[in-house]
This record gives structure tokens, sequence and C-alpha cells, in this order.
């Protein structure tokens, strides 16, 4: 049985796969009108409120499912109890692995979270018949370890504020992805986690986060709008301060 919280996690309505927001994102981004449908007989909805667990490290899972809306945090425990921070599920990633019943991380809801979850054995079915299905779970794994080399990078050599300012940009690069176009000139986004969270994320203090959010604000390279909004005046230079060249690499 999974452990999903049965209890505080709730149905909820969604839309129909035409009309996702992650629609060309997703692990059905490729997917042909009878191909969705398929997916609509198999798919349910789970919202999470923040710091809701979603699966715990160990857990069976039944289903495997893509982030819609919010942001979830993955942990590890280690031996001696202590919780590390390995990643965030950002909108259309993928949660769980086909032919792996067991979680191999924590995932807890950093934000409010709705997941698209699909009944696992109907999913590796239709993986086993529908090869671009598997070959755009292939290429999002591909993005996933590019992800987690990016967050080894992050948390080994960056100083505090090109931190800052990395996680800003890849919060960025999602939001430009998911409205099909390329991050650059101005921008607005929304921070999907609060600056205690971003501190926990990134091993800072939160005294550290804020200090370097005002520093980037009063040099120019952010505008802060409300308590989550972010105008960037010209997201090249927040490239620039996050240490990375234009393609999201390290800048020797």
């Amino acid at each position: 049985m999974t452990q999903i919280n049965q209890k505080s996690a709730s149905h909820d309505g969604g839309e129909r796969c035409g009309d996702c927001p992650i629609r060309y994102r997703a692990v059905c981004a490729h997917c042909e009108t009878d191909e969705l449908a398929l997916l609509e007989d198999m798919k349910f909805y789970r919202s999470f409120e923040p710091g809701q667990p979603i699966v715990w490290e160990g857990d069976r899972m039944e289903f495997v499912g893509s982030v819609v809306t919010g942001v979830a945090a993955l942990t590890q425990t280690l031996e001696d109890g202590r919780t590390q921070m390995v990643g965030l599920l950002l909108p259309s990633d993928f949660l769980g692995r086909p032919k792996r019943e067991i979680a191999a991380y924590n995932a807890v809801a950093a934000t409010k979270v709705v997941l698209c979850c699909f009944r696992r054995k109907p999913f590796e079915d239709m993986m086993r018949t529908t090869p671009h299905v598997a070959h755009r779970l292939l290429e999002m794994t591909l993005d996933e370890l590019d992800a987690a080399r990016e967050w080894m990078l992050l948390l080994g050599r960056k100083t505090a504020r090109e931190k800052i300012a990395s996680f800003i940009a890849i919060i960025a690069r999602r939001e430009a992805a998911l409205q099909k176009r390329d991050p650059g000139g101005r921008m607005r986004i929304e921070l999907p986690l609060t600056r205690e969270a971003m501190a926990d994320y990134l091993g800072l203090t939160l005294e550290t986060v804020s200090r370097q959010i005002s520093a980037l604000k009063r040099d120019g390279v952010i505008e802060l709008v409300g308590k989550r909004a972010i105008n960037l005046p010209d997201f090249a230079r927040l490239v620039e301060e996050s240490g990375d060249d234009s393609d999201g690499g390290y800048l020797s």
C-alpha cells in the first residue's frame, strides 16, 4: 500500500490532459489524442499542503506522476536520523520510477502541490506499447541527472551570492520553458519557496539568504515585488551573477 498520507491528501479535480499547464514538458508531451485518452483512464489527482509528506523513502509506490503545480523537496535520511535535501521537484517533473516499487527519497510538499498520478501497472503497460512515452521519460531522466550535477556544483563550489542567483535563474528557466519560450530580457517570476526553505535548500542561514537577496536588489539584479514575486530586469545579468554561462554551465 502506498504511503501517501491518505487522511490529508485530497483528490483534486485537475484538468483534462489536453488542457494541462505542463502538457508540453510532462511525460505525455509527445502523446497523440488516443494516447491521451488512455492516460485519462489511469490518472488521478492529489493535492498536498505545505509540509505534508507525499511519499517516504522506503515506501512501496503504487503510482508514478508529474508535478502540475507547486514544489516538492526531495530528501534522504542518513543513518543517524539526519536528513539531507537532495533536490526539488518543480512543475512537470516526474515522481517515481517505472519498475521501481520502492521510493528512493522522501518527497515533501514545500508549497501547495498538485500531482497528476498514474497507476503504476497501467502506466508500465503503456510504456511497453508506446515507445515515445518511454523515450520522453528517458529524456526527463537525463534532465534530472543534469539537475543533480548542477545541484552538486551549486552546493560545493558557489558563493552564497551565486547560490541565490542560481536558484532564481533555475526558477526563471523553468517558468519560461512552461510558457514555451526562452528566458531572456525582462522577466517576472514567483519564488516557490520561503526564505527559510531557500536557506535549507541551499545550505545557507536565513540571515545569509536575506542579506544576499537585499544585495542583489541593491545592485539592480532583481526587483522585489511583494513577498514572493521578483522582477528580473535583465536575465543575462542574473546568469552572470550566478557564475554560469548562458547555457547554464559553470564559468571557470
